[in-house]
């Protein structure tokens, strides 16, 4: 019989008493960097816009001008790197993918429309999480790259112009790439409901946890979902 969000949200499942305490899935840490980093992207992002084309170049009153903007965006991102990397570098053995991630992206679009038979045991995160997490590892690799090779005046004089100009599309196509993805990540936060929670207050409800992650609720405590 196929197990339903509804089923797991009732009073007794989703256990808001002492008896039913909540988990704790994000420390205080984690989520103040997680926020650190969703800030600067969104700076990044449009200061970005006005860079990329004309049409755009309205965010750039939000920077003070083009001038500042300029000066600004390479800066922008360095410090989401800065905040990213070390971050990445805590999660990454959580993030590797094993052969009940690849089931749960094989039915990803089951669980989207809240099809939740036979489901996956999912550990802390999903295969669809841990593409994210190797995606973004990737992407921010490549746009700190290629927008170092572009920063003007520091680092760019010292290159070709057909490496800068190479460069630059790299960039966009990354940062097009990073924009998907960030845009698929807050859908999905807001599409499992009580993901922002666990990202605002750091705790989940053990209905919640026992829906969606299963082998993180056995984890966490030591009984079957």
């Amino acid at each position: 019989m196929a197990t339903t969000e509804k089923d797991l949200r009732t009073p007794a499942a989703v256990g808001h008493g002492e008896e039913q305490p909540l988990l704790r899935r994000y420390p205080e840490w984690e989520r103040l960097v997680h926020w650190g980093v969703a800030i600067a992207y969104i700076f990044l992002f449009l200061s970005g816009l006005a860079l990329f084309h004309p049409f755009f170049f309205w965010t750039a009153a939000l920077f003070g001008g083009g001038p500042l903007l300029r000066i600004l965006h390479p800066f922008l991102g360095v410090t989401l790197a800065l905040l990213f990397y070390p971050y990445a570098a805590q999660l990454w053995r959580d993030n590797l993918m094993t052969p009940t991630d690849w089931r749960w992206t094989r039915h990803a679009f089951d669980y989207m429309n809240k099809r939740y038979e036979n489901p996956p045991d999912t550990g802390k995160y999903n295969g669809g999480q841990k593409l994210m997490y190797w995606s973004m590892v990737a992407v921010i690799a490549v746009l700190v790259t290629t927008g170092v090779l572009i920063w003007q005046p520091y680092f760019a004089p010292a290159f070709s112009a057909t490496t800068r100009k190479a460069a630059a599309v790299l960039h966009a196509i990354s940062a097009f790439i990073m924009f998907v993805g960030i845009g698929i990540h807050v859908y999905a936060g807001f599409w499992t409901k009580g993901s922002f929670r666990a990202m605002t207050r750091g705790t989940v409800t053990r209905g919640w946890a026992r829906l969606h992650y299963p082998g993180w609720y056995r984890q966490m405590t030591g009984k079957e979902p």
